[in-house]
This record gives C-alpha cells, structure tokens and sequence, in this order.
C-alpha cells in the first residue's frame, strides 16, 4: 500500500490538461477526454510497474494533454533485457483493456457507441506510441536496437536522428490528413522540443552513464565485452566506446602486442578521479 502511495504522489498532471477539461465539458467531448486520460494512465502504471519489480528508481509520471510520460532516474546501465521489459510494460496493458470493454460491452454495461470510441482510443494510443520517435515507446525500443550493436553514445545519436525522420514524416501525414487539428501539432511541438532538449543533453546523459557505471551500477552488468585499443588513444576516447549492458575489459595494445587487460573501472576512476581525460590509455598499464 506504502508503494502504492508513494507512486501516485508522483504522478504530475500538466497545467495545459485542466484547460483541455475545461474546452471539452463546453464541446461535450468530455466522456471521451476521461477514455482518453485512464487509457494513458493505465499505460504508464504499465511501465511502473515494470520499473517497481526491477526495483528501478522512479522519477516522475507525467499527465499531459495528449498523452503521458513516465521517467525513470536510470541511465543505461541495466541489462537490455530489464528496459524491454519496462518499455513492453506500458503497450500490454492495452491488450487486457480490449478484453475488458469487450467484456462490458457483451454484458450491456456499456453501449456499442462507448465501446466503439473506448476501442478507437485505445488502438490509436497502442499504435502511436509505437511510432520510432523519442520518447515514445517506440523511440526507446528503437534505442534499445541500436544499443544491440553500438556504443552507448552512438546508438543513442542514432536513436535522436532516426526520430527527427520519423517525424517530418509524422508530419507530413498531419499535413495530408487533418492539417487543422490542433491536437496534432500540439503533439509534434512536443515531441521536437523533447527531441531537440535530448540532443542538447546528448554530453549530459553520457556522463551520466558513465558515473552510474562508476559508482555502482556495474553489479548488475554480468556481460563481458572486451574492448581492444592502441595504446595512444586517449582514456576519453576509449570510453566512447563503451555499451550499454555490458561490462568492459580493456585490452590495450603496445607495439602490436596486447597487455594484460584493464578493468573498466580504472578507466573511469582516471576519468573522473584523477581527471586524466586527455591522458594516453597505455599509460595507465604503468599506474596501477
């Protein structure tokens, strides 16, 4: 009940959703409104209840006008699998709310035309935050693949372009279909401010990443993937390197031989310890 609780405080709901009410109760609109705010509610305590059982630490839950949005105070370093999990948790919940409003509707609880527009909002939201574009569910999964592959700030670069394109064809959509709902372009100025403030942060969430990894979130990376290196590239090169979901031994190699291998952590100490940033990574075979 404790942690019941101490979820719903963290729930905020944006000043813009109260106006929202307001103009839907003068357009009568305001049955579907309501549809449309336990639909988003019940998907992101989807994802909170993902984070909860891997016991992720919980920022905040975002109730917008057009949508929500629940953050999470992790920054990469838990294990692929764990994220899929949490990202899947909030899209599944629309597959018991089908089941649901079908049951209701079977036992006339509610009316075909109820069902008809609970149905509608509920398929719309599923497929809308699938689209590739941050920070949908769809944008975080597209993270994740490309995670499978690249470095933590490479993937995550990539993640930030593809859904800058993803948008302008989510516009263009808008523009051809219903260019005077202001609805729309209300989600698309939200969606590009939160794709141009994660770009912005793009050096920011790195360092994150890399502080995380350094003050204890390696315990939950059981996953070696050793990283080989020239002896001249710097500690900050190296640890562009590094991925997500995955702990590093670095093997640095002098004079085409490779050395006995270095562990991540004295990477990062140098890094953010000793301030070492520039310093040649093969130096460090003769500090520790």
């Amino acid at each position: 009940m404790s942690r019941l609780l101490l979820t719903l405080s963290k729930i905020k709901i944006h000043p813009l959703f109260w106006i929202v009410i307001g103009i839907s109760i003068i357009t009568a609109q305001f049955k579907e409104l309501i549809m449309l705010f336990l639909i988003v509610l019940i998907h992101e305590l989807g994802h909170v209840a993902g984070a909860h059982f891997f016991s992720w630490r919980i920022k905040n839950i975002q109730l917008l006008p057009f949508g929500g949005v629940a953050e999470m105070d992790e920054h990469g370093n838990r294990p692929l699998k764990e994220e899929l999990i949490v990202i899947l948790a909030g899209p599944i919940q629309h597959i018991w709310l089908v089941a649901l409003a079908f049951i209701l509707h079977e036992s006339s609880i509610i009316s075909q035309e109820t069902f008809q527009i609970f149905m509608f909002h509920n398929v719309v939201i599923l497929l809308f935050n699938l689209l590739p574009i941050w920070p949908l569910d769809g944008g975080k999964l597209l993270f994740l693949v490309f995670s499978l592959k690249n470095p933590f700030i490479e993937a995550h670069k990539l993640t930030i372009l593809f859904s800058i394109v993803s948008l302008l064809m989510f516009i263009f959509l808008i523009l051809y279909f219903e260019p005077s709902q202001l609805h729309s372009w209300m989600i698309v100025m939200f969606l590009l401010f939160s794709i141009i403030m994660e770009w912005r942060q793009r050096h920011f969430l790195f360092m994150r990443f890399l502080l995380e990894r350094y003050y204890g979130k390696r315990q939950s990376i059981s996953k070696l993937k050793p990283l080989v290196v020239d002896e001249t590239e710097t500690i900050h090169q190296v640890l562009l390197k590094f991925h997500r979901g995955y702990k590093h031994p670095i093997i640095v190699r002098k004079q085409g031989k490779q050395q006995t291998p270095l562990d991540e952590n004295e990477l990062l100490h140098a890094y953010f310890k000793d301030k070492r940033t520039s310093q040649p990574v093969g130096e460090l075979l003769y500090s520790y």
